[in-house]
């Protein structure tokens, strides 16, 4: 294929024939660069003016990291207490069942225990009057006072100090707190904790095999119901997962947005024909019904749901109803902008044939703004799944509100990762979902 080559005489008229396109002004040709370096400099000053650079120094980065691997494990807690020359162990947090015993917890003598992270080489050896960690091996006294725990001579790195407190990190499997009156001990497992059965559920503990035997051949547990049932009420009344609770309150969100998407969207469609200039010839009505437009969208969503949990107490009602007033504002503009861009040809075309002004509307209007209108509410639709989590959070019912109490214990961050998976699915279902019918409305199947 031969190339195509202009001659100098060409190219000569070419560039005089277009010499706004060749030969810009010297302002113009600046005007790129000059973006670039006032992006840049605002860059540079929003981070001074947020003083980021401190931020970022003193950001507790080794606390986010265990808020990430608390999302995909958890921890056992186990405390050895000091009390009258003797060691008590206690669980702050027992997952492990009413009597735990596991197999990294030793007992070496009536008040001496030893804890093992992964292997021998890692341990902690606790007694009434000595505290010893094993390091790769390597054998550490830790100095007990009344003034607090102490670091031995010659302390590996895993070792720190702070506030009487001498913690040793053994990695992703745990770490030990030893303190003069205690020594707190955190030992890591991947998973998420009893997530089928609870440890008060006659099926705890029981591995695949054992739970299939029970429910198809098995003794009877409960005389109320076979054992398959009852395994499903175990499971869905799960008192640490909770369940049937969790996923009543994702209903709850996705009826929540639909409702509130769905009463914006019938309420508002009369009302863009008022507002549109075009349909409705009065000034007045147009200016009214765009200014109420203006003052629903303008205040938002979650500004809205405080409002309505004031006035009407924690629930789904306070989120239906500010998912109601926002997409009210929202469509009625985009709404009315469409009805104001129509192609006034077809409108005149069915008023020429004598229709009444009900059926110019009908059938020169609404044909033309109904598959642009519905792929709108269908994307607020979409969008509002996402936003009633938020505005949950504040009280207005749904998954929102469970994700925000499973936050504020600062334990339950497993709890946390598990709902967050279930909105992630519902949004992408229903991302889906809309794309395909949005698709279809506008014509583009397939």
């Amino acid at each position: 294929m031969s190339e195509l080559v202009a001659t100098p005489a060409e190219a000569a008229e070419l560039k005089a024939r277009h010499a706004a396109v060749f030969h810009k002004p010297w302002h113009q040709r600046l005007l790129a660069p000059v973006a670039v370096f006032a992006t840049l400099a605002y860059v540079v000053f929003c981070g001074l003016f947020f003083d980021l650079p401190r931020v970022f120094a003193e950001a507790k980065w080794d606390r986010a990291s265990v808020y990430i691997a608390d999302w995909y494990s958890w921890e056992a807690q186990p405390r050895f207490r000091f009390k009258d020359n003797a060691v008590e162990l206690e669980w702050t947090r027992s997952l492990l069942g009413e009597n735990p015993s596991p197999d990294w917890i030793e007992t070496t003598g009536p008040h001496n225990y030893t804890v093992t992270f992964g292997s021998a080489a890692d341990q902690v050896e606790i007694s009434p009057s000595n505290v010893i960690a094993v390091v790769a091996g390597q054998r550490y006294r830790i100095p007990i006072s009344e003034a607090g725990a102490a670091l031995p001579e010659n302390a590996p790195a895993n070792m720190s100090l702070k506030g009487g407190r001498v913690t040793v990190d053994y990695g992703f499997i745990g770490e030990a707190e030893i303190r003069n009156s205690q020594v707190f001990v955190r030992h890591r497992y991947l998973g998420w904790p009893n997530f089928f059965f609870d440890t008060g559920s006659p099926f705890f503990g029981m591995d695949t095999a054992t739970l299939w035997q029970t429910i198809s051949s098995g003794e009877q547990i409960d005389k109320r119901m076979p054992n398959w049932q009852l395994m499903l009420v175990e499971f869905l009344y799960n008192s640490e997962w909770q369940h049937l609770d969790v996923w009543q309150k994702l209903l709850q969100t996705i009826v929540m947005a639909f409702c509130g998407t769905l009463f914006a969207a019938v309420f508002v469609f009369p009302l863009i024909f008022i507002a549109a200039r075009n349909i409705t010839p009065n000034r007045a009505a147009n200016w009214l019904t765009k200014r109420l437009f203006d003052l629903l969208r303008s205040i938002d969503m979650l500004i809205w749901a405080l409002v309505f949990v004031r006035g009407f107490g924690p629930g789904p009602i306070p989120g239906i109803a500010a998912i109601f007033f926002t997409d009210t504002g929202t469509l009625g503009k985009t709404g009315t902008e469409t009805l104001e861009n129509i192609d006034d040809r077809q409108r005149e075309g069915v008023k020429s044939v004598g229709a009444a002004p009900l059926e110019v509307q009908r059938y020169g209007v609404i044909p033309q703004i109904l598959p642009v209108f519905l792929s709108q509410v269908l994307y607020f639709w979409e969008s509002n799944t996402r936003s009633a989590t938020i505005i949950g959070a504040v009280g207005a019912g749904g998954i929102g509100l469970k994700l925000i109490e499973a936050m504020r214990t600062n334990q339950d961050w497993e709890n946390v990762a598990y709902m967050v998976l279930l909105i992630l699915a519902v949004v992408f279902i229903f991302d889906n979902i809309s794309n395909a019918l949005r698709s279809r409305l506008i014509g583009r199947q397939g």
